[in-house]
This record gives structure tokens, C-alpha cells and sequence, in this order.
């Protein structure tokens, strides 16, 4: 039987060239059940996309560590604090947090200062950081004009403020240069945010600020969680790899957030790590208000992720419920119609039924033929559609933003779909045209 597969695709094929118009009408239906789900789906995928990486930026997700720790009435509530700065954190530090800390999504050194800055006869006094290139991956920059400087290169971003100040109101000033502690930096991007922050402020590559301060240290590292509920776990495992690092044995028992921060066996950290939800929740606190405040903050975190996670499940489920529902519909209606053209096409062809089995062909053969042109018709029009899914679903993601995902899967489903229909929907067909007994249908005009 399947010896005669080739010839019984080269017959269908053959059949259904025949009616051409009739083929095309009957393949309308899934055609457009393909292209309608594929759409779909491509666009369900993206926006599912788009939502996991909004809930998974969501909320507080930044994990400051910063040189030196000194908390100002500390030792009320226990906690031991070192000197309020210190030259003990290395770029090394920030290497081996990258290797050995899952979850990282961005991460950059930070050293700092404060000095004049000035383009010919401009001068402005403001505050110069030299930052790696995944600082604006970690506080998800918007730039203006430009883009961040690359690794290893000389560029600039400054704030749109100070770029106002330096250069005047509106002013293009990529391309244009600033002097710093000496050193001649070109401009390659403007941040489009205002905030003190960022408009007020010239971001250098951290390794050129950091030779005109002289050293080999630095003052901080900023790191960007990929989930905001990871923040302090992640924050948790950098103390541990630092301490390490650094010598400092971890101190037991239960202490508070803000507490763990004292190391152990009589020695404080000589670094101090924070979570951007941590700086929050504390403004403005005295420190044993923020040490009640910080006690439970992890399990805050854990509480938060997982609401979100649960929403983002449960908006998958309708939205799958939803285009499960739109796809049997279509593709019921579909294979309906293939269904009814392969009846059609069985009494149509009567007297050639009848010639074959004269001729020796089996039952199993005459259905295999039948069944074959019905899945050859769904293929086919699967096929269209699948095109077709794939120009609509591109050309609604343009049109209105958003964004389309198209994975091989979803490829290989809608292929899959098609065979199905016409397997399902050709049985019956293929069965009617078996039991047709060859003398009536030898009689048949």
C-alpha cells in the first residue's frame, strides 16, 4: 500500500488541478483557520513576551554595592559598621559576581567624582561617572539622541540638563567635546531623562575616570536582576561571594536585613550591599525604623514575584483558552467543506471507482487514493495559510507596534493541524468510496 503512495499523490494532485476554482473554494476554509490561528498565536507569543519581560523588569530589580559600611546608629540595633569608605573593592570583585551570580541581567563598575567640566570657554561643575556600557541596560536609559559609548571606547553620554548648560537650550550636541580632569571625551548620546540623576550628570567608560583618579579600586557596582523578586536573594549570595573574597567570615544566627550586613566573628564588611527596594523602603528612616522595616523584606519579594508569575499564568491560560476556541471553530468549518467536496467528488467519479476495482484495485486502495486527495487538499491550503499568517501577522505587528513572534513550533503546529483535518475529514469520504460495490458502478453514467 504504501508502494502506491507516489502515484496515489501524483493522482490526487492531478485531481484536483482539474477543478482548480473548486479546489481553491473548498481549501478557503482552512486556508483562512490557519492564517487566522497563526496570526494569532504570532501575536499572542509576542505580546506574552512583552509581558514577561515587563513583569520580569517590574517593581525594584537594581542591587547597589558600594565601597566601605557605615550605618549612622548602627550599633543600637547591632550592627557593626567599618569605615564609611574604603579602596578594598575591586574590578575583580565585579568579575567574579558575573561569573559565579546567577540572574545577573546587567552589570557595571562605578567610580565617581566630582569636578569641572567644560567645552571651550563653557564651564559646569557637576558629578562624572564612569560607568561599563550595561549601566543604561541596568536603569533601561531612553537616549535622546546618540547611543551609549561601546567597551573600550572613549565616548561620553551626558544628561540633557547638564548639555543645556554646557552647550545651550536645544542644542545638538553629539559629536561635540567635553574636557574632564584632563581628558578630551567626545559625545555620543544625551539622556532624555531630567532626573537628577541623569540629566545633571556626564557618564564616562569607568576605566578612563578611574586612571585620572589614580588607583586600582572602585566605588560601586550596580546590578541588574533579571526579576525583581530576585533582588534579595541575589543580594544575599553577593555578600556571601564577597566576604569571601574579601576575607570576612559570615556571623550566624537570625539577624535582620540591614543587620546581615555586619559580617562576623568581631570583623564588619568592608563593603555594603543594598537592593533598590531596600533604599526605598528606608528614605528618610533612623536606622532602627529601617532595620524593623528591612527585617521581612526578602520574604516581600518572594511574595511579589510570585503574584506576578500567577497573573502572567493566568492571562496565558485565557489568552490560550481563547485561540483554541477561534482555532476549532475555523478549522471545523474547514474540514467540513473538505468533507463535503470529497462526497461530491466520490459521486463524481463513480464509474472510475468501478473501472479500478474491475481492474483488481482493493477497497484499501480506492480509500487510500480518496484519503490522500483529502489530505493533499488541506495541506495545500494549510500551507497558503501558513504564508499568509505569516504576511498578516507581520504586517499587524507593524502597523500597530506590536510585537510578533513566530517560532518553529507554532510552524510545525499549523502544518500538523492541516494533516489532521484532512485525515479526520477524509475517513468518511474515503470509506464511501471503498464500499462501493463495481457493478453498480461499472452502470453509473
Amino acid at each position: 500500500m504504501l508502494a502506491l503512495l507516489p502515484v496515489n499523490i501524483h493522482l490526487a494532485i492531478c485531481s484536483l488541478n482539474r477543478n482548480r476554482m473548486r479546489s481553491l473554494l473548498t481549501m478557503l476554509g482552512i486556508i483562512i483557520g490557519i492564517a487566522a490561528v497563526l496570526t494569532m498565536v504570532a501575536l499572542g507569543t509576542g505580546a506574552r513576551g512583552s509581558v514577561e519581560d515587563e513583569v520580569g523588569s517590574a517593581g525594584t530589580k537594581l542591587i547597589f554595592v558600594k565601597a566601605g559600611n557605615y550605618t549612622r546608629g548602627g550599633e543600637s540595633v547591632g550592627i557593626s559598621a567599618g569605615l564609611g569608605a574604603a579602596k578594598t573593592l575591586l574590578p575583580a570583585d565585579a568579575e567574579a559576581i558575573a561569573d559565579k551570580i546567577d540572574g545577573v541581567r546587567a552589570m557595571s563598575p562605578r567610580v565617581f567624582t566630582r569636578t569641572t567640566i567644560s567645552s571651550g570657554e563653557a564651564r559646569a561643575f557637576a558629578r562624572v561617572q564612569g560607568v561599563a556600557p550595561d549601566f543604561a541596560k541596568a536603569y533601561s536609559w531612553t537616549l535622546s539622541d546618540g547611543d551609549m559609548f561601546s567597551e573600550g571606547g572613549e565616548g561620553a553620554v551626558i544628561g540633557r540638563v547638564l548639555a543645556d548648560r554646557l552647550f545651550g537650550t536645544g542644542t545638538s550636541v553629539t559629536g561635540k567635546e567635553v574636557e574632564v580632569q584632563g581628558a578630551i571625551f567626545r559625545i555620543v548620546g544625551v539622556i532624555s531623562g531630567e532626573s537628577e540623576d541623569q540629566g545633571e550628570e556626564l557618564f564616562v567608560p569607568w576605566r578612563s575616570l578611574q586612571s585620572r583618579l589614580g588607583g586600582n579600586h572602585i566605588e560601586g557596582i550596580v546590578i541588574a536582576a533579571e526579576k525583581a523578586g530576585e533582588a534579595s536573594h541575589m543580594a544575599d549570595e553577593i555578600k556571601t561571594l564577597l566576604r569571601q573574597r574579601h576575607g570576612v567570615l559570615a556571623g550566624g544566627g537570625n539577624r535582620s536585613y540591614l543587620g546581615a550586613q555586619g559580617g562576623g566573628a568581631g570583623r564588619p564588611d568592608d563593603f555594603t550591599v543594598e537592593t533598590q527596594a531596600a533604599q526605598a523602603l528606608t528614605k528618610g528612616l533612623y536606622t532602627p525604623a529601617a532595620a524593623f522595616a528591612l527585617a521581612n523584606l526578602p520574604k516581600l519579594d518572594e511574595v511579589t514575584l510570585e503574584e506576578m508569575a500567577s497573573t502572567l499564568d493566568r492571562a496565558s491560560d485565557t489568552m490560550t483558552a481563547l485561540l483554541a476556541s477561534i482555532a476549532g471553530v475555523s478549522l471545523i468549518v474547514g474540514g467540513i467543506g473538505i468533507m463535503n467536496i470529497m462526497l461530491v467528488s466520490v459521486t463524481e467519479r463513480t464509474r472510475e471507482i468501478g473501472l479500478r476495482v474491475a481492474t483488481g484495485a482493493r477497497a484499501a486502495d480506492v480509500a487510500l487514493q480518496f484519503l490522500t486527495e483529502a489530505i493533499m487538499l488541506s495541506l495545500i491550503g494549510g500551507a497558503i495559510g501558513l504564508v499568509l499568517g505569516l504576511l498578516s501577522s507581520c504586517l499587524i505587528g507593524w502597523s500597530l507596534g506590536w510585537p510578533v513572534a513566530v517560532s518553529f513550533g507554532a510552524i510545525a503546529l499549523a502544518i500538523g493541524i492541516s494533516l489532521l483535518v484532512g485525515l479526520v475529514f477524509g475517513i468518511y469520504p474515503a470509506r464511501r468510496a471503498s464500499l462501493l460495490d463495481p457493478i453498480d458502478a461499472l452502470r453509473s453514467e
